[in-house]
């Protein structure tokens, strides 16, 4: 997952969690009261403000080792942080989807969490392209024809 902080200037720093070490990721549940890993993607996921100054709080702390997370802050976290899928990231969910779609035969599971990836995702583009790999590319057709 990529997290993007945004400072005044403008300019923007991007944090790839899979960057991160796993003392980072431990300190990251840690500081976060002993919140699992997958717990704390799903709510990056979902813009949640501490576990997106987790990830910034976790990276700054390679510089100042001192960084207490209690006191790092991010003012207008709304505007400044934001996180957003890979397309790997992508490729997975889609892939775990279609297992599911293939059981049941239908196509519905994935019409539902198309518009949501795009959401999240940092190349939309990069949507449609995980479904073309799945040979669902006949879905992104579709939608775009019911939206023409």
């Amino acid at each position: 997952m990529i997290i993007t902080y945004t400072q005044d200037d403008g300019t923007t720093e991007r944090f790839d969690t899979d960057d991160l070490s796993a003392l980072e990721a431990a300190a990251i549940e840690d500081a976060m009261d002993d919140v699992p890993w997958r717990v704390i993607e799903n709510r990056l996921q979902v813009q949640d403000p501490t576990a997106l100054r987790a990830i910034v709080w976790a990276v700054r702390r390679r510089e100042q080792p001192g960084l207490k997370f209690a006191e790092f802050d991010v003012p207008g976290w709304r505007r400044r942080l934001r996180a957003r899928i890979t397309r790997e990231e992508i490729s997975d969910a889609l892939a775990n989807i279609m297992r599911e779609a293939l059981a049941k035969s239908e196509d519905s599971m994935i019409d539902a969490v198309t518009p949501h990836l795009r959401k999240l995702a940092e190349n939309p583009a990069d949507v449609d392209a995980a479904l073309d790999e799945l040979g669902k590319g006949h879905l992104t057709r579709r939608q775009k024809e019911s939206a023409g």
